[in-house]
């Protein structure tokens, strides 16, 4: 089966553009939500510019991505049907599961944003960013070791970064508070 590489390379190709639109555009909301209370026409301006650059990474990347990564993991499964029975692809496939989840919750708030209904704050949008992040370690250590028990060290290891992260969040909104152009 040697086209097997080749769907298993698209599969990944699409899964890191997928990741790669998941990363980008809760940023993106930040911005928008930042600009959406600036003053006019500044407001009007950004809030233009950062919709259209939303739009078009969400439905000429994110989305495609989505959908093509998913078409070649399935694909994949149909010609390798025993890894549905390994305890790890059942895990990774629970962490698909949330990836998804979090992409239409995600599609959510870009809807909301592109109706100009801002309902969270830019502080949130910076913790929710980290959503794909904690899902892409847990997947890659099931990947990695394939193995349904090693994973608890990426969870381990996810859970550490969380607490990093959120000490960054802290640090980085204190020198927000003293200086607000950084």
């Amino acid at each position: 089966m040697e086209y097997y590489q080749y769907i298993k390379a698209f599969h990944l190709i699409f899964v890191i553009t997928w990741f790669a639109g998941l990363f980008y555009i809760p940023r993106l909301f930040v911005y928008q939500i930042e600009a959406y209370h600036k003053p006019s026409p500044e407001k009007e301006i950004l809030g233009k510019q950062l919709k259209l650059m939303a739009k078009r990474l969400w439905y000429i990347i994110t989305w495609p991505s989505a959908i093509l990564a998913t078409l070649f993991a399935v694909w994949l499964l149909v010609l390798q049907p025993y890894w549905l029975r390994q305890p790890w692809m059942q895990v990774k496939l629970t962490f698909v599961l949330l990836l998804f989840i979090y992409h239409l919750k995600t599609h959510q708030y870009f809807k909301q944003l592109q109706n100009d209904v801002v309902k969270k704050t830019s502080s949130y949008m910076r913790i929710w960013n980290e959503g794909a992040t904690f899902i892409l370690f847990a997947v890659i250590f099931l990947v990695i070791l394939k193995s349904a028990i090693n994973w608890i060290w990426g969870v381990i290891g996810i859970v550490l970064l969380g607490i990093l992260i959120m000490l960054g969040f802290k640090i980085y909104k204190r020198i927000r508070e003293k200086n607000p152009e950084a």
